[in-house]
């Protein structure tokens, strides 16, 4: 049934179960599609979708359809309609109801965004109110215990002045003490017999007329106490940590300007390193790197870095040292011998902040000399590195125990 604005629809379901998802409906196209049962409906003009409503329940599904326009309908579809139209309108009602979906979902996110910016503003609201809360209470804490500490300064300048005030006044008292007690030594030592002194010592009067007891004696004073003073010592700046009276100057200027020129010294010809970062063109951050890699057990990655390092400046002691140890760990032996020797000519002069530098690259090249069987030259690495640190504990069991392979070496031949 009709009216001017809506049209009354009835399906019945025949005892099936249906759910929202089993209705389908555009502004021209109706269908309820339950398995084995479909209902399909091309209407005859077209209505709004939007308002229109269906219930489901005492067995049928009762559809209002509110028509776009007041009329009256002919007839529930359209008349007439050839396969191929349906058609056309079957796929419109899709895509129209495609559409419709991606627009809500659209609408549903922009909704979603909006309420999740208003929760987040609120949310800032409410932690820049308890920060303001918290700094509020901060600076009411930081000016009481400000005015106590202002107030524990001022008794304490109370104090002391009291106490300065009072010294003050003892020190007064035991002057005027010793004062006293001057002057009363001197009476008795200047007037011993009053009554022969008034006769006999009788002061002439006249111009020039002179007396030794009329003039006022001065009166002695303590002297002022010893003022405090701070003695300044400075000391010649040092690179080495030896006394420059123990130091040989001409070899450590000599180290000095080799480690600068080394430093400076950065192959900025190879081509092939134009694509490096900033970072890896810097010597000292690829041995940092190198360092890491081998302290990781990455000996190879090692390796790599302090190529790199070297190709950049092979001017650097450590870094042929470092490499060499790496070499030790892959059983290169002739390399770590090669490397090792390159530190040692770049360890000239031998001055003592290189003296740790020198002993692990004869370390170093002596056990690659023992691994090859060469104990002799290993022995003498060892004994050289033994010259410059003789505390060496583990260096002086090592060496004794390539003296023993040396023993028995030349027994068995």
């Amino acid at each position: 049934r009709q009216t001017g604005s809506a049209v009354y629809l009835s399906v019945p379901l025949r005892g099936v179960r249906v759910t929202p998802a089993n209705i389908f409906c555009t502004d021209q196209y109706l269908k309820v599609s339950i398995p084995p049962f479909l209902f399909e409906a091309f209407l005859y003009a077209p209505i709004d979708d939007t308002n229109s409503t269906a219930k489901i329940g005492n067995g049928i599904i009762f559809f209002t359809l509110y028509k776009k326009e007041v009329a009256m309908w002919d007839s529930l579809t359209l008349a007439n309609a050839n396969k191929e139209k349906l058609q056309h309108l079957r796929q419109n009602a899709v895509l129209k109801a495609h559409e419709k979906a991606k627009v809500e979902t659209e609408a549903k996110k922009v909704t979603i965004q909006e309420h999740k910016k208003y929760a987040l503003e609120a949310t800032m609201k409410l932690e820049e109110a308890e920060r303001k809360r918290i700094e509020d209470l901060k600076e009411k804490e930081r000016q009481k215990v400000t005015k106590e500490l202002e107030l524990w300064k001022k008794q304490q300048k109370d104090a002391e002045k009291q106490n300065r005030i009072q010294k003050e006044g003892e020190l007064y008292q035991k002057v005027e003490q010793l004062k006293e007690k001057k002057r009363e030594k001197m009476n008795k030592t200047r007037i011993p017999n009053e009554g022969t002194s008034k006769t006999r010592l009788q002061p002439t009067k006249g111009h020039g007329a002179y007396s030794m007891f009329s003039e006022n004696l001065k009166e002695e004073q303590l002297p002022a106490p010893r003022s405090a003073a701070t003695i300044k010592i400075n000391f010649t700046s040092r690179v080495f940590p030896t006394p420059l009276r123990e130091s040989r100057v001409v070899e450590e200027e000599e180290w000095l300007r080799k480690q600068a020129e080394a430093r400076r010294t950065v192959n900025v010809d190879v081509s092939e390193l134009e694509d490096l970062k900033e970072e890896e063109k810097n010597p000292d951050w690829l041995k940092d790197k190198g360092n890491k890699m081998f302290a990781m057990g990455n000996y190879l990655a090692a390796v790599n870095a302090y190529n790199l390092a070297l190709r950049l400046n092979n001017k650097l002691p450590l870094l042929y040292l470092n490499r060499a140890a790496c070499h030790l760990k892959l059983r290169n032996f002739h390399k770590a011998i090669e490397d090792s020797s390159k530190a040692l000519e770049l360890l000239i002069p031998p001055v003592p902040d290189n003296e740790s530098a020198r002993v692990k690259a004869y370390v170093r090249r002596g056990t690659a000399f023992c691994q090859l069987e060469l104990y002799t030259e290993g022995l003498q690495d060892y004994e050289a590195a033994l010259r410059i640190d003789p505390k060496n504990k583990t260096i002086e069991k090592d060496a004794e125990k390539i003296r023993h392979l040396i023993q028995g070496t030349v027994q068995d031949s």
